[in-house]
This record gives C-alpha cells, sequence and structure tokens, in this order.
C-alpha cells in the first residue's frame, strides 16, 4: 500500500526506489499513486499546522481590496515607512494586535523575500516608536502578498501604521550562498552525469542547501568528486553573477533553464554566473561566485524512482565540516597509532585482524557448544520414546547454538532439542531442532515461537528448525521449562 511505502520514507527515511526494489525481488508492487497522495495530504497537513497560521487562505473581499505586496529584497535589507494593508490573527483579519499576539503582517512593500522557489523565507523585526514585530518566517499568500509570520513582543500594531522593516541579513547572507550554489551545482550536475538532469527539487536555507534530480542511478563517489571540484573551479572563477530581467520566451530562448516547480510570470528574473550556468530564478543571489566562498557535499541518496537528491554546504558551513572532517581523521589516525598519510591502511589491517578474530571466535565458540553436546546428550529427556534437550549454554551466540542443535540432532537420532544462552547485550537466542521422524507431531515453529512469548519475544521457522529472540533474559529458566510439557502435549 502506498501510505505504507509513505510512513517507511517520511518516518524512516526509507527512499520509494528500495521500497520498490525489495518489493518487486517478492512479486510484489508498490501503490506509487498512493505514496503521491500521501505525499500530497502531509504536506497539505504541515501547511494547515503551521504554528503561526500556516495554510492560511486570504478571503476573496480582502484580497480585491488590497495591492500586491511591493518586494524591495533585490535591493536593500532594510525599509522604512512600510504601511500595515493586513493584520491576520488565527487566520482572520483584525484591525490590531496587542503585545504577545502571534499574527501575520501583510504590507504594501517589504524587503522580507516569501518562500518560493526553494528558499526559505526571511526572518527580522518590524519596529515602529515602541512597537516592535518578531517576524519568524515570511509566506506567499494569494501568490501575491507577503505574510510576514511572528509574534507582536511590543506595543501595538494597527492596520494602517507604518513601520521600520529590516531582514536578517546574516541570516540571509548564508542562504544566498546557499541558492547561488544550487545553480552552479545544477550545472554541473548536467555536465558531469548527462543532460537529462533535471531540477525536482530544492530547499534552500541558511544552513544547507538541498537539491532533487532526476538520475536512473547512484552518483558514484568519483562523480560526486567531480562535481564538487567543478563547482568550486567556478567559485574560485569568481564570476558575475548578472541579473536581467525580460520577458519569459526570451529568456527561454537565450538558453536559460526554467526550473522545476517554479511558476512564471510574464516577465522573468534570468540569472547568469559567467558562461557556466543561465537559469531563471526569483531569488536572491550574490553579487559575484567567488562569494560562496567554499562548497562542499556533504551526502548523496535516493528519494523515490529515478529521483536522487545531494546536500550541501556553503561558506562557513562547508569550512565547518571540513574541519570536523579534519578531526575525525586526527581522532581516527591517534586510536590507529598512524599519520593521516597511512590512516587508512592502518585501518584495513585492524579490520583484516578483527575478521580474523571473530572467525577464531567462531571456532572457539563451535567447539564450546561441541564439546558441551555430550554433556547435554547425557541429560537428555525421554518423552514418548523421544529425547527432548532443553538448557542454557554459557558463552554460546545463535552461530554456535545452531551448531550445536545439529550435532545433537546427529546424536540422539530421534529428538527435539531446545538450547539458549544470553548474548553480552542482554538480549535472548532461542534455538529449537527436530528430528525428522517427529516433525509431522512437534514443528519446531511452533515450540520455539510458544516458548520466545515467555521471554518477551518471538520467533519461527520450518518444522525441523526455528529460531526465537527475546529481551527478558530474567524469564529464561521458565521459558525452558515450558519445553517439556509442550513436547508432552503432543506427543503423549
Amino acid at each position: 500500500p502506498g501510505a505504507d511505502a509513505f510512513r517507511l520514507y517520511d518516518t524512516y527515511g526509507f527512499p520509494l526506489d528500495l521500497t520498490q526494489d525489495m518489493a518487486r525481488e517478492r512479486g510484489m508492487s508498490v501503490d506509487v499513486a498512493g505514496f503521491d497522495a500521501a505525499m500530497a495530504q502531509q504536506k497539505e497537513t504541515a501547511r494547515a499546522a503551521g504554528k503561526f497560521g500556516g495554510g492560511t487562505v486570504l478571503p476573496a473581499e480582502l484580497v480585491a481590496q488590497l495591492t500586491p505586496t511591493k518586494f524591495l529584497g533585490y535591493e536593500s535589507l532594510a525599509a522604512g515607512g512600510l504601511q500595515v494593508i493586513a493584520l491576520l490573527k488565527d487566520g482572520k483579519p483584525v484591525d490590531a494586535i496587542d503585545a504577545g499576539d502571534e499574527a501575520i503582517v501583510i504590507l504594501d512593500a517589504t524587503p522580507f523575500y516569501a518562500e518560493s522557489g526553494g528558499q526559505v523565507g526571511d526572518t527580522g523585526e518590524l519596529d515602529e516608536q515602541g512597537v516592535r514585530f518578531v517576524v519568524d518566517d515570511t509566506m506567499k499568500l494569494a501568490g501575491q502578498f507577503h505574510g510576514h509570520v511572528g509574534t507582536l513582543s511590543a506595543g501595538t500594531l494597527k492596520k494602517g501604521d507604518r513601520v521600520l522593516g529590516s531582514v536578517d541579513a546574516a541570516r540571509r547572507g548564508a542562504t544566498i550562498l546557499n541558492h547561488s550554489a544550487t545553480h552552479l551545482l545544477h550545472a554541473a550536475l548536467r555536465s558531469v552525469l548527462g543532460t537529462h538532469v533535471q531540477q525536482k527539487g530544492s530547499l534552500v536555507s541558511p544552513e544547507r542547501l538541498r537539491f532533487d534530480f532526476s538520475h536512473f542511478q547512484a552518483v558514484s563517489a568519483e562523480e560526486l568528486r567531480r562535481i564538487e571540484r567543478l563547482v568550486n573551479e567556478q567559485v574560485r572563477a569568481n564570476a558575475l553573477a548578472e541579473i536581467r530581467e525580460m520577458d519569459y520566451e526570451s529568456a527561454v530562448a537565450s538558453g536559460a533553464m526554467a526550473l522545476f516547480g517554479e511558476k512564471y510570470e510574464s516577465k522573468v528574473r534570468v540569472l547568469r554566473i559567467g558562461e557556466f550556468s543561465t537559469e531563471l530564478c526569483g531569488g536572491t543571489h550574490v553579487a559575484r561566485a567567488g562569494d560562496i566562498g567554499y562548497f562542499k557535499i556533504v551526502s548523496e541518496g535516493g528519494v523515490a524512482a529515478g529521483v536522487r537528491r545531494i546536500e550541501a554546504v556553503t561558506g562557513q558551513g562547508a569550512l565547518d565540516v571540513a574541519d570536523a572532517n579534519e578531526n575525525v581523521l586526527r581522532e581516527i589516525s591517534q586510536v590507529v597509532r598512524g599519520t593521516r598519510e597511512d590512516v587508512a591502511a592502518k585501518v584495513r589491517d585492524a579490520l583484516e585482524r578483527i575478521r580474523q578474530l571473530e572467525k577464531e571466535n567462531r571456532t572457539l565458540k563451535d567447539k564450546l557448544a561441541s564439546g558441551k553436546g555430550s554433556d547435554l546428550a547425557a541429560g537428555a529427556v525421554e518423552v514418548g520414546g523421544t529425547q527432548v534437550v532443553a538448557t542454557q549454554v554459557e558463552g554460546a551466540d545463535a552461530g554456535a547454538l545452531r551448531n550445536a542443535v545439529d550435532q545433537l540432532k546427529e546424536r540422539l537420532k530421534s529428538a527435539v532439542i531446545v538450547l539458549a544462552s544470553v548474548e553480552a547485550s542482554g538480549k535472548v537466542v532461542i534455538v529449537a531442532g527436530v528430528t525428522a521422524d517427529r516433525t509431522s507431531k512437534v514443528k519446531a515453529g511452533e515450540l520455539v515461537a510458544s516458548i520466545a512469548s515467555v521471554v518477551g519475544g518471538k520467533g519461527g521457522g520450518r518444522p525441523d528448525f526455528a529460531q526465537a529472540g527475546g529481551t527478558d533474559a530474567s524469564r529464561l529458566a521458565d521459558a525452558l521449562a515450558g519445553v517439556l510439557p509442550f513436547v508432552r502435549t503432543k506427543l503423549l
């Protein structure tokens, strides 16, 4: 079901394409239409549940009365004399708001960018003579108005008042680095992976950028390295980021790419970064590519069938990631007593030693279980001509228990065997085996499921072999004590 596939994706981060792959391996399919419907519903719910009235719909009569907000943010981060043309509290128009009220303020003009095209909305303040409105977000309302979402922290704000709007410059500055970088990233992806790459979505925030694009397979480490280097080459080239306004047809004819999810007016803005990238974009951007400073990819993965996602950071955020990576490398070098030049070899050697020790440990555990096999066989109880063994084996893991069960079945010929152990983590492991001559009456899967429930677990398997786990080691003795009664009811 699409709802289940969406829950895997939304709650656990499990990509749709992997769910589809695993379903196909089992002769199943995924209801993609249902997945898409669940995705759309989740987005709508998220908008409607916004803390400050997200999902607000302006009444038609109010829209008819208002003049669309004029955006001043391309030229300035602050502007005075901005008139309050509407106030919304709890999603409804009001004439005034008081200190402590959460509301949406609509102005006739604003330097605040409203979330669109993947770029998050600006934050900042609206102030005037003892009045202070803290803007936590800026959203587009009815496609024409900039809604300043936030809380009035001081004074009373009335419809018709004029205020000074000041955008959080540091936050906007970090955001535009990431936004301009998405355009360079898009061009780099098409250069390295092919011109089939198209933007399928994006999020540009002060902390990082997220870019979804069409591609038929995972991007290799070498391809990611080439993409990252290509973007940084453009950053170092420091080309001018030119923005021109022109009609849509002329822009597309000039080679500008229209981006996924955007709705364009007859007049559009065209962002050109040197000879490398030319795209339509209404967002805010750097003056030159070099302002980005440094570009670093932090992750790549699938989000849907045929859609990949890259997350990256720029500027100080990229330097912070580089510092963190350096610290990790330094710490690993110290742990393996190496240098950054030989740390990879040292780690490989350490892993090889671990694998060898694990192999030796497995051999020792098998010998331990095998050595105890004779003692376990001697302690078997006969029920209806069948030897029954139910006991705990100290120090044995699941593999050793399975080997011991096989050995006991061979030795006892006609038997029902249940062996259990408690791992270092406190988890209970139970393994059951039934010889072929008794599987018609005693099913290993039923037996192990019955006793596993006593230790807070579950399990199952074939009639001749089954395995289970549990979490309550204190009840293991009680669980094993139930084996003989279970067998007696089946054989006698």
